[in-house]
């Protein structure tokens, strides 16, 4: 009788929460310890779940067999359900253990030597696929999954939670609608996206916000506010403004809620939206209100694409584990799942281009999709 041979897979999720991490842990674990495949694959898996994201392999005591709220035994089972919700059952966190102040690299790798694990697969966005690229350096074999609602990442055409944070802002804003339309009011709706405006840009399209503003784009003030006179005298009874958290005035930063940064360097960024609705309202006498989605947008259930995308990367990802590709992030590109070494992606980010990708004359998506290049302006482009 054949002797299948043995191994032991550990699985994390790391930064912000969001929905499609539950079902990509759930079929990271179905297809490691599928009783048919692992006759085919010569190997038995056995996965590991690891809490709070790279805060589990830190404290986690091996050496006293003290696993108990760090480290949890998967299986089938236990995950049954798990595509139904959102967040992560696994817990996350934005503990870095490379940080210069705390650097516990070390640790983390002994503390994967010792639990025995072939390889981490690690779901996450690009602080915790940078810890991930760094462990492969020291010999570490790591797996990662794309996941951010910013879909800031490289090297892949969909990132995991996406989807549904775009339909929470949109769903937002059809309930803005009916209290800025009875009150004549202008709404600025400030979401999530730090250096990438994919959230703001893809999201004001989709609730057909009237103004989009992007990190990738400073804005000019008194050109929203022409942009804004420009529409009442239009004849529309109110607009809706999306801005992203990390969008500039001209000539300005970013706007933070609290000084200092975390493990992975970045920044709490809030209040934005709020300095838009001021600016708007000092410069047209318009009443003009500000909401914040903040972590709506990471909240409730993956919708169908979530949960889709969340088995197919959790497929990949142990494809990934068996042929031994360590050192790779499983992606989508042209609509086809497929993998990227992780080095190349290393501290690279997915921006809007917002030569092609955005009008900076209107503040809003481009009018023109199948042509190659800009249209020729003359002036300021006549307003539709």
């Amino acid at each position: 009788m054949t002797t299948l041979r043995k191994s032991r897979i550990g699985v994390l999720t790391g930064g912000g929460d969001c929905a499609g991490l539950n079902p990509a842990l759930k079929w990271v674990v179905k297809t490691a310890m599928d009783e048919r495949l692992e006759w085919e694959r010569g190997v038995r898996y056995e996965v590991l779940g690891i809490r709070d994201g790279w805060k589990g392999l830190v404290n986690v005591d091996v050496a006293t067999s003290d696993m108990e709220g760090h480290i949890v035994h998967l299986d089938p089972e236990a995950v049954r359900t798990w595509d139904r919700y959102g967040g992560t059952f696994l817990g996350t966190s934005r503990l870095s253990p490379f940080d210069p102040k705390n650097d516990v690299s070390r640790q983390v790798i002994e503390n994967i030597e010792r639990l025995g694990l072939e390889a981490v697969i690690a779901i996450g966005g690009d602080g915790t696929l940078a810890v991930a690229t760094r462990l492969g350096r020291a010999g570490v074999n790591v797996i990662g999954i794309p996941k951010t609602i910013d879909k800031d990442l490289p090297g892949t055409d969909y990132t995991l939670g996406y989807e549904t944070a775009l339909n929470v802002i949109v769903e937002e804003v059809d309930r803005l609608r009916t209290t800025a339309g009875s009150h004549k009011r202008i709404f600025v709706v400030e979401t999530m996206g730090r250096t990438a405006g994919w959230l703001a840009l893809e999201g004001g399209e989709a609730c057909g916000a009237y103004i989009i503003l992007i990190p990738e784009c400073d804005f000019s003030v008194d050109r929203v506010n022409e942009l804004v006179l420009e529409g009442r005298r239009s004849g529309t009874r109110y607009e809706i403004i999306v801005v992203a958290e990390g969008a500039k005035p001209e000539g300005g930063t970013e706007i933070v809620k609290k000084n200092g940064v975390d493990s992975f360097g970045n920044k709490a960024l809030g209040g934005i939206g709020e300095f838009v609705a001021r600016e708007i309202e000092k410069g047209t006498k318009l009443e003009t209100r500000s909401v914040t989605l903040s972590h709506l947008q990471r909240g409730g259930a993956p919708c169908a694409y979530d949960r889709r995308m969340g088995r197919y990367f959790g497929i990949a990802a142990v494809d990934l584990v068996v042929n031994q590709k360590y050192g790779n992030m499983v992606c989508l590109c042209n609509g086809k799942l497929s993998y990227r070494p992780l080095e190349s992606l290393y501290g690279k980010l997915n921006l809007v281009d917002a030569r092609t990708q955005y009008d900076t004359d209107r503040y809003n998506g481009r009018r023109t999709i199948l042509s190659n290049g800009a249209v020729k302006k003359t002036g300021r482009a006549r307003q539709q």
